[in-house]
């Protein structure tokens, strides 16, 4: 028996160690590969693969279609939601493949590709000289609106997660920093980003994750529902007296993209976090509402509901969520739901 317990740790290893290499090989071959590739098969591309995905992800097709469903109440008809839903796994599949192939871009050529609206100039020029914070949601092509930056001079401080496989990590890493970016891991990145703003540096952050109710969060109307979402943009922002630079990045047809910078918002140290988090959620939903299709609809952004009973669903918020009583305690009592249980009332953390 001992001889057999002997083995086995040894024969995981071993197909641990081929999974990675064969991982490694393909993630490899796609970064040399999709550069080379005419941009229209990049686009026919990502179109076959989120098809694919959206019919295949069993899971993840249902929490898109309910969350539209929340979202949007009877605005879309199902068939409508199942094509905003088939649009949002195709864009996600372009900006994954768009990443491999973003190797072909460089400061001279990245002009080719895109077009950018800046309403002022004069909050880019502050940003330069001082360094900011800049933000956008899970919206269109999020990873190439970064590089775009680093072309232009700015360069971001990007926190990523790890891959169990490190030598994938390592060339998401090298393609992410390919316009000179620093991407940096979750541990500790807190204090890495607040380093790099006090050199004058730029952090680069998505802020439309769904976290659990804490100190590092914020209570925020997203379609009508009250979801928790990360708070770290605008606490760097308030410590360090720095703007909070927000924009989007939409995929055209043609296979280039249009950016839109919105409003920097440079709060005050006393400023209320909710009420500044709200803010800067509140230009991205703008945009989501008109191109719904370049949001990641599969994603679970209402985990948690102020609402509804112990052991059933509410009929507002999608099949997933789960009562929670810390959201409601982070609502300011006047904005809450009139059917709100008690706050001492059992229910999931």
């Amino acid at each position: 028996m001992r001889h057999r317990n002997a083995i086995f740790p040894n024969t995981k290893r071993h197909l641990k160690k081929l999974r990675y290499f064969f991982e490694t090989a393909l993630i490899e071959s796609t970064a040399w590969l999709l550069p080379r590739l005419p941009r229209s098969f990049i686009l026919g591309l990502s179109r076959s693969f989120g098809t694919i995905a959206y019919l295949a992800d069993t899971r993840g097709r249902k929490t898109a279609l309910d969350n539209l469903r929340c979202a949007f109440g009877d605005r879309y008809t199902l068939a409508e939601r199942k094509r905003i839903a088939r649009g949002s796994y195709q864009i996600f599949a372009r900006t994954f493949l768009d990443l491999f192939w973003s190797a072909r871009l460089t400061a001279e050529t990245w002009q080719q590709f895109f077009t950018l609206h800046l309403p002022k100039l004069e909050d880019e020029e502050q940003a330069r000289q001082t360094g900011a914070v800049w933000v956008t949601p899970h919206f269109g092509n999020f990873e190439l609106v970064s590089m775009v930056w680093g072309f232009r001079g700015f360069k971001f401080t990007v926190v990523a997660q790890d891959f169990k496989n490190p030598t994938i990590t390592n060339v998401f890493k090298r393609l992410r920093e390919h316009s000179g970016h620093d991407v940096i891991p979750q541990e500790n990145a807190m204090l890495k980003l607040m380093k790099a703003l006090k050199r004058q540096g730029h952090a680069g952050l998505l802020t439309d994750l769904n976290i659990e109710p804490g100190k590092a969060s914020a209570a925020i109307q997203c379609f009508g529902l009250w979801t928790c979402v990360p708070t770290l943009h605008v606490e760097l922002a308030k410590r360090l007296g720095l703007s909070i630079m927000t924009g989007v990045c939409r995929p055209l047809p043609d296979g280039k993209y249009e950016v839109h910078i919105y409003e920097a918002i440079k709060p005050g140290p006393d400023e209320d976090t909710r009420e500044l988090t709200q803010r800067v959620w509140n230009h991205f939903e703008k945009a989501i509402r008109e191109h719904p299709e370049c949001w990641l609809w599969m994603y679970k952004h209402w985990r948690y509901r102020p609402v509804g009973e112990l052991s059933a669903p509410h009929p507002d918020y999608p099949y997933y969520s789960n009562l929670s009583n810390a959201l409601i305690d982070m609502i300011p009592p006047d904005l809450r739901p009139q059917d709100s249980v008690p706050p001492n009332c059992a229910a999931a953390p």
